[in-house]
């Protein structure tokens, strides 16, 4: 059983990183929550981050040019994160920063991958091609973050009808709705090694 020593990195709400702080706090899964760094130094993620008394960062282009990746790597060896979680972070991980936790970084995104994920796919964005082409069922994905935006093996779906009268906004909701349950039961099973990753 691997010890999840988990490092976030968010760039807006962070709604995602507290239904994980949430669930390990009520020993639904065991990890320690060791640092969270955003790009964004007014989200939320970060605001919930030190009220749970976890270790906060801002680090972007602004603070650190041309250095966030070799940044995020020197916190979060600091705080000996094992695995990173992207949780609704909006800036392209460098290769070098995935190697560097040999493969452990996990995102989520708000749709069945392989479908609808790639460049330009993310938040109201993915819901809107979802409707427009009609699917009756969308959801979420936990994969493995590699060099190409979307395409890490995938780790766990969960699904969610999609109705007729629902619009970007009422289908946006129902998958936050899952993804806060889907991505501690991943991390749940990583921990428990009925989910093998590097």
């Amino acid at each position: 059983m691997t010890e999840l020593r988990l490092g976030f990195l968010a760039s807006h709400s962070g709604t995602n990183m507290q239904a994980i702080i949430d669930s390990v706090k009520n020993g639904y899964f065991k990890a320690h929550l060791c640092a969270a760094i955003s790009n964004n130094s007014q989200s939320g993620a970060l605001e919930r981050a030190r009220k749970e008394g976890i270790p906060a960062f801002h680090v972007s282009e602004k603070t650190h040019p041309g250095k966030v990746g070799q940044q995020v790597i020197e916190i979060f060896d600091k705080y000996q994160v094992n695995t990173v979680v992207l949780a609704g972070y909006m800036k392209k991980l460098e290769p070098f920063v995935i190697d560097h936790f040999n493969g452990r970084v996990l995102n989520i995104h708000p749709a069945l991958l392989p479908k609808f994920g790639g460049e330009g796919m993310y938040g109201i964005n993915v819901h809107k091609a979802v409707i427009e082409a009609g699917e009756k069922v969308s959801g979420a994905t936990v994969h493995l973050v590699n060099a190409d935006y979307d395409r890490g093996r995938i780790l766990m779906q969960m699904e969610v009808e999609v109705l007729p009268d629902d619009t970007p906004e009422s289908l946006a909701e129902k998958v936050l709705k899952i993804e806060h349950k889907l991505y501690p039961e991943v991390l749940k099973k990583i921990s428990l090694g009925e989910i093998i990753i590097p």
